[in-house]
């Protein structure tokens, strides 16, 4: 009796299939019933992988809707429109736009600040970012003090990395725990413990506590502007990696950083769980600060509204993923309870906007005023100390650094032209300005690495 040939994993890789982890129970198992070629051919089948899924051959066509008024911003136009025709050639994007204060964030295809990219069946995690769920949220304080709100606000308040201790810690809701825990990308001690820690703070870089007066009622109002934190955090760090296993199987030739997990599937549903669990956390998170604000001044609201503006919004079989941009259109925001909010910079007006859906701006409006450089740029074109800087550029508002430490990339000439960005919202039908928060003071993070725990304790080592 002539005797059976073992196949191995070369035969497999001879015949057409890349090296997968069914490659030792499928061997085994041929080897074990002695299974002829076609009997083995027919085994073989159910392992067989769709076809893989190509680039577009030219970029989906995006709305433009920024215009360049000197060179700085030329050259920043161009490198957006430069990065969002290579994002644009992903296999599952149909649409998408950039706003006046688009900017390019790391290597070329990676969604800009200011993009938004619409793809079919589709999530792209790395179209949301880190900061999940960054977004706003306005509280009208009808006739109290502002210095008084700022003041309450800043003794609650807690800006710069890690979160709260367990004596200063937000009551945690447990109906929202509920929820974390019966999800698969959720339930585990790393993001449940930055879920209760990081409740009721603000995070670094240009997130912030901004008080000002309605120019329409005079009415002092608060917002805040800060994401989901080390909790949002830890949801994107694994959904890139179920996504980039779905990319090797799927579109090898994605870029690793646009990788998607389809939402047809298993992961999918439970990572569009996931962002909407992450989505409650934020709104809580901003909750908490308006919250203990009142409670501390025995006032009660007059009015609140939010709105995030890097997220991922679903219609149909259609997600916008919004990487800073602001959802204009109702069907994007289910909680929906007033206008929107797009901030410029601490000196400028916080703009309370409305709009509606164009085929140009798709449902969005900018999320603020954007960059034309990067900080290190904007550090370097600086002359005279960072007091000086300081005083010139916060000139009749009262603006604080949590950290007592004064960070110029987060002053008013670090951001594009307000103005600009203003103008650009109303050619482009970007939204309308229906009032304004004129600016009292704000409170940002600053320079949370100067003097930095960690930086004081190697400095004791030595």
């Amino acid at each position: 009796m002539k005797e059976q040939i073992q196949i191995n994993g070369n035969t497999l890789i001879h015949l057409g299939f890349k090296p997968k982890k069914w490659f030792k129970e499928a061997i085994a198992y041929i080897n074990d019933n002695q299974l002829s070629n076609d009997e083995m051919l027919a085994y073989l089948e159910q392992f067989k992988s769709d076809p893989e899924i190509e680039l577009h051959e030219n970029p989906i066509a995006f709305a433009i809707n920024i215009e360049a008024e000197n060179a700085v911003e030329e050259k920043n136009v161009n490198d957006v429109i430069n990065t969002m025709n290579t994002l644009m050639k992903t296999p599952t994007l149909v649409n998408g736009a950039i706003m006046p204060d688009a900017c390019p964030t790391g290597t070329n295809g990676v969604i800009p600040v200011g993009g938004v990219a619409v793809a079919k069946n589709a999530i792209h995690p790395g179209m949301h970012s880190a900061d999940i769920c960054c977004s706003v949220m306005l509280t009208d304080f009808g006739n109290a003090n502002p210095q008084d709100v700022l003041d309450a606000a800043h003794s609650i308040t807690h800006f710069g990395p890690g979160g709260r201790d367990r004596n200063s810690q937000f009551r945690f809701p447990m109906d929202l725990l509920a929820e974390i825990e019966a999800n698969k990308f959720l339930n585990d001690q790393r993001c449940i413990s930055a879920a209760r820690s990081h409740l009721g703070t603000q995070g670094d870089g240009n997130h912030f506590l901004f008080v000002g007066t309605s120019k329409k009622t005079g009415n002092t109002m608060m917002v805040t502007h800060h994401g989901s934190r080390g909790f949002g955090a830890n949801l994107y760090k694994k959904g890139m990696k179920v996504a980039e296993q779905f990319r090797r199987e799927l579109s090898p030739q994605t870029m690793k950083q646009n990788a998607w997990i389809p939402f047809n599937t298993e992961e999918g549903q439970n990572y569009w769980e996931a962002l909407q669990i992450v989505r409650k956390w934020t709104k809580k998170n901003h909750e908490c600060i308006h919250d203990a604000t009142l409670e501390k001044l025995g006032i009660e609201k007059e009015n609140r509204y939010w709105n995030e503006h890097n997220f991922v919004f679903k219609d149909g079989d259609l997600f916008y993923h919004a990487k800073g941009a602001t959802p204009l259109d109702k069907k994007f925001m289910p909680d929906i309870t007033g206008p929107r909010l797009i901030p410029l910079n601490m000196s400028e007006p916080v703009l309370i906007v409305e709009g509606k859906t164009t085929e140009t701006n798709l449902g969005f409006a900018p999320h603020g005023a954007g960059r034309n450089v990067s900080r290190t740029q904007h550090r370097k074109s600086k002359n005279g100390t960072i007091q000086d800087i300081f005083n010139e550029e916060t000139k009749g508002i009262d603006a604080r650094f949590f950290s007592n430490e004064i960070d110029i990339t987060e002053l008013p000439s670090a951001y594009k032209n307000a103005e600009t960005v203003r103008n650009q919202m109303e050619q482009f039908g970007l939204g309308e300005v229906i009032d304004e928060v004129m600016p009292y003071g704000c409170i940002m993070a600053g320079d949370v690495g100067k003097n930095a725990p960690w930086k004081r304790r190697k400095k004791n080592k030595k």
